[in-house]
């Protein structure tokens, strides 16, 4: 690194640099063989230098982060670059923001850079319209796609290229990297944001998984609360056979009920081998759009980690009958693993249409205690 350039990181969700634009530097740092010149801090994320660089991290989800990514100091020099990954996610304003860090005198020969990287979703998006309809010497754009990626695993050549049978649509977003549309997204009724994963807070907790081997095996963790859904963990592996994937919910609570693929029951029995309380989902005729038919009355919420569950659900959609070129009642059989354990894992509230809040006790302490005396004392005199 360039003596007095230092790096900042952006992602609409702070929590969500750990698991992409962290993890994605520390580990082109390892495979480049540099770890020796570099220093690293989880809480807060960091990333530091022997020469005195640092690369730092943001979000710019609420008023909170972006009064801190204003006040963003580093210790050498000042901050140069700025690296905003997924930028669809952010707003204009948001870029503002941003931008106006990134002002001032510079010694000579040094200068700003912002890069923004996402894939280029809606044609009505403003990053289309800021920095592609309009030409600016101080703009570069470059496109590319995994044609054009030399370093391209065979097995994500070969999704891209399923997907181009099943999903013309996404293919052409996130395959070729074109600007799309909108039209024909399953949900639109989901935010990320950083959620407690602790189930008494919500009114009822239970388990979806999906099961896979080539394609992803994916677990999530849900809660409901006042209607709506969260989805608070996922566990999303491939090329894994069961027996591998049970540690990985180790510290799961095994007392909620998990719903799973009904296709499978060795799978089941063995996760039930495993302490769990599983069981397979119902299907039949109209199923699948019934669950999304339910999931779509209601908000959505996705905690920062879940980023496979993210990906998915930014680009779960409709499939299209390309002769009468109107969407069906059946979504496109690709990526959709964590959609899938979704759909079940919300089985026991989609069928009884309500789930009771809990009750509150909200008698006093010393009411509390009062009642526990008179209790003993009446089973003092029911025993003599």
């Amino acid at each position: 690194m360039d003596d007095g350039r230092n790096l900042l990181c952006v992602r609409k969700i702070e929590q969500s640099n750990k698991n992409s634009t962290f993890a994605e530097l520390v580990g082109s740092i390892n495979r480049l063989g540099l770890s020796e010149f570099f220093t690293y801090t989880v809480q807060p994320l960091s990333i530091k230098c022997y020469k005195g660089n640092e690369v730092l991290f943001a979000g710019v989800n609420d008023d909170r982060q972006r009064e801190k990514l204003k006040s963003i100091n580093v210790i050498n020099g000042k901050l140069t670059d700025c690296w905003i990954e997924e930028a669809t996610e952010l707003s204009q304003d948001d870029f503002e923001i941003i931008d106006d860090r990134f002002r001032g005198i510079l010694p000579d020969k040094q200068f700003y850079q912002i890069k923004l990287t996402f894939n280029p979703v809606s044609s009505s998006h403003w990053i289309k319209r800021v920095f592609f309809d309009t030409v600016s010497p101080d703009v570069l754009t470059h496109h590319s796609t995994y044609l054009d990626n030399k370093f391209i695993d065979t097995a994500y050549y070969a999704r891209m290229e399923r997907r181009k049978q099943l999903d013309p649509e996404g293919y052409r977003v996130y395959g070729l990297g074109e600007w799309g549309e909108t039209s024909g997204l399953i949900f639109t009724n989901w935010q990320v944001e950083e959620l407690t994963k602790d189930h008494s807070f919500y009114n009822d907790a239970a388990y979806g998984q999906d099961f896979g081997f080539n394609h992803a095996n994916a677990l999530l963790d849900l809660g409901i609360k006042d209607g709506n859904i969260y989805i608070l963990n996922e566990i999303y592996v491939t090329e894994k056979d069961t027996s591998e994937i049970i540690p990985l919910a180790a510290d799961w609570d095994k007392s909620k009920v998990m719903f799973c693929d009904s296709a499978e029951p060795d799978r089941i029995q063995m996760w039930r081998r495993g302490g769990f309380r599983t069981v397979g989902c119902q299907k039949g005729a109209g199923s699948v759009k019934a669950q999304i038919d339910w999931l779509q009355q209601r908000k959505i919420f996705i905690d920062p980690s879940c980023v496979n569950t993210i990906v998915e659900i930014e680009q779960y959609r409709w499939q299209k009958d390309r002769k009468a070129g109107q969407y069906v009642d059946e979504p496109v059989p690709f990526l959709d693993d964590a959609m899938a354990a979704l759909r079940y894992g919300i089985q026991n509230w989609r069928l009884r249409d309500k789930v009771e809040p809990k009750k509150v006790d909200e008698r006093t302490d010393l009411q509390k205690y009062k009642d526990r005396v008179l209790k003993k004392s009446r089973i003092k005199r029911s025993y003599y």
